[in-house]
């Protein structure tokens, strides 16, 4: 790239406290940049030709939308981007791209570290000991056994891939049912769920949020599922249907859960999963291994650089999908 500030108009949207991308300087050295905050974007976003959503939870875009007069390009420093698929982005011209890749191996280590945890009884062990309690127990042969994965995407797979090397059984599910799939074998419609959960002992959800799966994991699904079970979500909240999932734990439909994600963030203090021995909870963090900031302020100006000298970008969302669409 010229040491040359390039006349293109970039917007970056920041939350309050929130630290701010770690390259800041070299993106100014690129082109013309404004942070703003939400209540700031509606104004900041006239005659911007790129929007960087650093806040990646935020859902402003929309309201500041008849005001991005100029917008051609907005990033989303996320994997997920159900918070601002409203309608006029889904249809216009400009290109949304997202973080895809990057959380997919930490995502998947931290399945694997759920479903250890849980055949392991290590969740119990830490409760035992803090009772100065000596219990000895048997604990469940993790080789062997069988784990379904809902979402066949880059995460789904780098799941796969890592379930299968400590000698899981695992299948899929995803828009496409098919044979020999590369990474799980078997692929199974996502409508057919509930036909297919009862073949698992860990579910584990890393489907990204559209309107085909939201409440995917039901009543249907989990009266579905063996009682022994254990629902890993590390996706969104809205994907299980939170009140059939509670009813479920709670009278024993399923063994556990391993929640990471919630269908209010932060988890409210009278929630009742904070208090019940078969969930185990943690606050939208699966994915945020040590440095994952800067790797994402990285990303983005890797892809602007692309953007600047013509070439394609990468990690361009399906707009319709809601996901980049390298498979169903």
């Amino acid at each position: 790239m010229s040491n040359t500030v390039s006349n293109r108009r970039v917007v970056i949207l920041a939350a309050e406290g929130q630290p701010l991308p770690c390259n800041l300087d070299a993106l100014r050295a690129l082109a013309d940049v404004t942070v703003t905050d939400a209540a700031g974007l509606a104004q900041a976003a006239s005659g911007a030709d790129v929007l960087f959503l650093w806040d990646f939870f935020s859902s402003a875009l929309q309201e500041a939308w008849p005001h991005a007069d100029s917008l051609k390009w907005v990033h989303v420093a996320a994997a997920g981007v159900d918070a601002m698929m409203f309608e006029e982005l889904r249809d216009s011209e400009v290109l949304l791209t997202n973080a895809h890749g990057f959380f997919d191996q930490p995502i998947a280590e931290f399945v694997l570290a759920s479903i250890l945890a849980h055949d392991k009884q290590l969740h119990l062990s830490k409760t035992l000991q803090q009772d100065s309690v000596w219990k000895h127990r048997e604990l469940t042969r993790t080789a062997g056994s069988r784990a379904l994965v809902v979402g066949t995407g880059g995460i789904g797979r780098a799941t796969a891939r890592l379930l299968r090397a400590v000698g899981l059984e695992v299948r899929g599910v995803g828009r496409t049912p098919r044979e020999n799939d590369p990474d799980f074998g078997t692929v199974s419609a996502s409508a057919e769920l509930a036909e297919h959960v009862g073949w698992a002992d860990h579910l584990a959800v890393t489907a990204p949020l559209t309107e085909q799966t939201r409440n995917l994991v039901d009543a249907a699904v989990l009266a579905a599922m063996k009682p022994s079970a254990h629902l890993i979500n590390v996706s969104r909240g809205a994907l299980v249907d939170e009140p059939a999932l509670l009813s479920a734990l709670r009278t024993g439909q399923i063994a556990a859960a391993s929640l990471d994600v919630f269908s209010e963030e932060p988890a409210p203090a009278s929630h009742p999963f904070w208090g019940m021995e078969n969930v185990h909870m943690s606050a939208h963090m699966c994915g945020d291994v040590t440095g994952w900031r800067d790797a994402l302020a990285r990303q983005f100006q890797d892809n602007l650089e692309r953007w600047l000298t013509g070439q394609d970008l990468a990690n361009v969302v399906d707009k319709q999908r809601g996901y980049v669409s390298s498979f169903s």
